[in-house]
């Protein structure tokens, strides 16, 4: 009886040859020492333009990586053509540890998780006071995808000319989230940008909001004149902007000294990735009010016991925050019972 495996002893045995070319196949993968470490800066349709040593580079995923995907921030090791000439085309064979993750899905009851960036330190939450109206539960919802994503909230509130920012600082201000209120005047003649500088000083920051809010507005004001990107309007029937930024890219500020990160205009923010017992470590102004609620309360407002409803009835949280996280968890249910 013959005898076959990777190391036949009989001479009568025929190896067959790789059916794919001649080279003999092994199961040790390259090291790569002499791999340069980059950033990724974007990416568009398998392609990622990386930052290697002061130059752009575009690369392409290796395929020992398998189905692990890089996006915007991730810290990649890249080997091959890194000159950053024009048809040169490196390959990205590591993808370093993340530090912190943004993701998002397209509805709560979409399993398709997409990560936005990675390694941001913070996350602006871009809204404008009007045109369009401000939408506190899309806040919401981004404040719980940064808090369990890893990254300090920040919130920027654009247009201050055409409405009040007070009755949304009122909502937002006791939970400790640092904000800056913006117009259009001061964006235009730099003051806006000055001030939003300030936050984001040595950090890595991711913008999100709205199409139409003027996130890539203010990026542009805080960016290089030769990195700008095209910004559009609003829809005067529909009330929605339309979408001009079609790809996350990262930025330098003017500076030097930190880095922005435009993401495209979104209109839903989906949290199906995020665990519904974590929901509520979103809203710092309602946790501490669960203390008292029943072991395994739901939050939910069938809750005839749930503590939260004494807590904002004895004026610790605004009602609508209270409504606003039992939405969220509403949906989780949903989700769960599907």
């Amino acid at each position: 009886m013959r005898r076959y495996g990777k190391n036949p002893d009989e001479d009568d045995i025929r190896v067959r040859p790789n059916p794919k070319g001649n080279r003999p196949r092994t199961h040790t993968r390259p090291k790569h020492e002499d791999a340069q470490d980059g950033m990724v800066l974007t990416v568009d349709r398998g392609r990622l333009t990386c930052l290697v040593d002061g130059r752009t580079v575009v690369a392409m995923k290796a395929r020992e990586l398998g189905r692990k995907a890089a996006v915007v921030g991730d810290k990649v090791s890249l080997v091959g053509d890194l000159s950053g000439d024009k048809d040169t085309l490196a390959r990205i064979v590591r993808i370093g540890r993340r530090t912190s993750v943004l993701r998002r899905t397209a509805d709560d009851d979409d399993p398709y998780e997409r990560v936005v960036v990675a390694n941001a330190d913070q996350l602006a939450v871009v809204t404008a006071l009007a045109d369009p109206e401000p939408r506190p539960r899309m806040i919401d919802r981004c404040l719980v995808a940064a808090y369990d994503g890893g990254l300090s909230p920040l919130l920027v509130l654009t247009k201050s000319d055409l409405a009040s920012p007070d009755k949304l600082l009122e909502a937002y201000t006791p939970l400790g989230v640092p904000y800056v209120v913006t117009s259009r005047e001061e964006l235009e003649n730099g003051d806006a940008a000055e001030g939003v500088r300030e936050l984001l000083d040595g950090k890595v920051t991711a913008f999100v909001g709205h199409s139409g809010v003027g996130k890539t507005t203010l990026v542009n004001a805080l960016v290089a004149k030769d990195r700008r990107r095209t910004t559009g309007v609003v829809n005067a029937v529909t009330g929605r902007g339309r979408h001009t930024t079609t790809s996350a890219l990262a930025l330098p500020l003017g500076d030097g000294r930190g880095w922005v990160v435009d993401t495209p205009g979104v209109r839903s923010f989906g949290l199906h990735h995020v665990d519904p017992s974590r929901v509520v470590l979103a809203f710092p102004d309602l946790a501490p009010g669960t203390e008292n609620c029943p072991r395994g309360c739901t939050h939910d407002s069938r809750e005839t016991e749930c503590a939260l409803d004494a807590w904002v009835a004895e004026g610790h949280a605004d009602p609508a925050r209270l409504d606003s996280l039992r939405r969220l968890l509403e949906t989780r249910e949903r989700r769960e019972g599907d």
